[in-house]
């Protein structure tokens, strides 16, 4: 046996005694990826445990008796109310602690799948993608240490945001809020997070590229929610094909029942399991899903920056694109029974009311609204974040060593995604026209909608700027872009909800668009918002051509 292939049965066989060469360096792993994520998964979990709290303190200040509590559960009892929340049988005792299970899991549960998403493709696929996980492997390092390792964070977040769920909830003396049912309410959020984390663990076998790893990954959790409003709406049946529908399904501080975590568990065992398999069916750096093809010759839109830039963002644009779409669309079949959700609600009631606007239709579009820019936010995030990772894996130098100027190179990436967030904004506001008008019979709310998401592209062209300039002086500070759209989420939607102070609202540049078409038009912010945004390229280009390029 050569020892090429001793090497090979080593790395490719985990059974037996093999299991322990396999997951050599898995501990060492696991410390250093925890210690880089000192600051990341901190705010995750304070977010999410904010968040939680948040809502708890609202409903308990909105819903102080059981008769309101009874008049929103019978509000909540329609197509429209159980589509957005959850499954009927909470309403059967709506306390405070089955209105927060009910109204809240399928939100929060999302975003803890994102957490757990994005944490195991930042420790495997972009350490593959950056050429860092190849130098860590030449030493002694187990084929499955780096998944291994990757998945033990994911596990770690995981069961620190049950632990904190658990405890502060259950210590909170909240009437209905009891130990036994916060116990599980943590534990529901935890399930679901290992689910996707599991999911990630595969889609990063089958593409060579984190965000399309992410990107998969990410279709899978909004299949999985829509399987769960559908199912919730219906029979209930769609819904038990969903890891959301079997969290939703324990009923926290109603029934308390923990079987249906049995199905993540064997779930997640079986998707972790494929992606151990799969992981030794692929090289280092390379993914399952080979590369197609290229023609002969490059066409002469990839001889240029700006169509080069384009094929590169390709699979990011058409995936969001179709996103953005249909969630416009699945909030816009909902305008129809705007009147039955927030009636008697009292946190979404006021909400509206303090939107203004001639209807209830438009006061409840321009708070939706804010929801879809955000999502068009995070595409522009990822966009202007793609520039940064060709630096980072080497691939922008050989092209800057030619005549193509770094402001040309910059500019094509930066151009993708000020369009392309653009595009998304319309999009969204396209799908929420049609199904709006579909559901209302009003096919004026199409170009009303359309038009009034795209009110919010200054904004989002803000968000860009930020993100170039801190790729220009300071690219390793390049993540904190994130904070933007994450707090125009906070603050503009949860924000609407929970009355928060005005001046929340002035901090983020989403703060300043006119809440169209609740509102009318005003063009001096949004020319200022341009006007700060172009001033934010220009520097960001500036600090690019003068710094030197960071290739690992």
């Amino acid at each position: 046996m050569t020892a090429a292939t001793a090497e090979k049965t080593r790395t490719t066989d985990p059974g037996g005694g093999r299991l322990a060469e396999a997951l050599t360096g898995t501990g060492t792993l696991l410390r250093f990826n925890l210690r880089r994520d000192r600051v990341r998964l901190p705010v995750w979990l304070l977010a999410l445990l904010l968040a939680t709290l948040g809502s708890l303190s609202s409903f308990a200040d909105l819903y102080g008796d059981a008769e309101q509590r009874q008049a929103s559960a019978a509000t909540m009892d329609t197509p429209a109310g159980l589509a957005l929340s959850g499954p009927r049988e909470y309403l059967t005792d709506y306390n405070l602690g089955s209105m927060l299970s009910h109204q809240m899991i399928g939100f929060t549960a999302v975003m803890v799948a994102l957490m757990s998403v994005f944490i195991v493709a930042r420790h495997t696929r972009t350490e593959e993608e950056t050429g860092r996980a190849e130098l860590v492997r030449s030493a002694v390092v187990g084929r499955h240490a780096y998944l291994t390792a990757a998945l033990g964070v994911a596990a770690v977040a995981n069961v620190a945001l049950a632990l904190l769920l658990a405890v502060a909830l259950g210590g909170s003396g909240v009437e209905g809020v009891t130990w036994g049912g916060s116990l599980l309410y943590g534990a529901a959020h935890a399930a679901v997070g290992l689910v996707f984390a599991a999911v990630a663990a595969v889609t990063v076998q089958i593409t060579a590229y984190s965000r399309g790893a992410s990107g998969m990954a990410l279709a899978v959790l909004g299949g999985a929610y829509l399987l769960r409003a559908a199912g919730d709406v219906g029979g209930g049946a769609l819904s038990w094909l969903s890891p959301i529908g079997w969290a939703q399904r324990t009923y926290p501080y109603v029934h308390d029942r923990w079987w249906p975590l049995l199905l993540s568990l064997a779930l997640l065992l079986a998707v972790a399991a494929a992606a151990y398999a799969l992981s030794v069916r692929r090289d280092v750096g390379a993914g399952l899903r080979p590369a197609a093809p290229g023609r002969p010759a490059a066409s002469r839109h990839l001889t240029r920056p700006l169509g080069f830039a384009l094929r590169l963002h390709r699979g990011l644009l058409i995936g969001f694109g179709v996103a953005a779409l249909l969630l416009g669309a699945s909030y816009g079949s909902l305008l129809s029974e705007v009147e039955s959700l927030i009636e008697q609600i009292g946190a979404l009631e006021e909400a509206v009311e303090g939107i203004g606007g001639a209807s209830l239709v438009d006061s409840f579009s321009a708070m939706i609204l804010t929801v879809t820019a955000t999502v068009a936010a995070v595409y522009a995030v990822l966009a202007a974040q793609r520039a940064r990772s060709e630096e980072t894996a080497g691939r922008a130098e050989p092209l800057l060593a030619t005549a193509l100027s770094r402001g040309r190179w910059l500019g094509g990436h930066l151009t993708v995604a000020l369009l392309g967030g653009a595009l998304m904004l319309l999009l969204s506001g396209l799908g929420f026209g049609v199904a709006g008008a579909a559901s209302t019979g009003d096919w004026a709310l199409v170009p009303r909608l359309a038009g009034a998401s795209l009110a919010y592209a200054p904004a989002l062209w803000v968000t860009v700027g930020l993100a170039a300039v801190l790729f220009g002086w300071a690219p390793r500070w390049l993540p904190l872009v994130w904070a933007v759209p994450v707090y125009a989420f906070v603050v503009g939607y949860l924000g609407q909800i929970f009355q928060f102070p005005h001046w929340t609202g002035n901090v983020s540049p989403f703060g300043h668009v006119p809440r169209l078409p609740a509102e009318d038009m005003d063009w001096l912010p949004l020319l200022a918002l341009t006007a700060l945004a172009a001033g934010l390229l220009a520097l960001g280009l500036a600090g690019f051509r003068h710094r030197d390029l960071d290739s690992k």
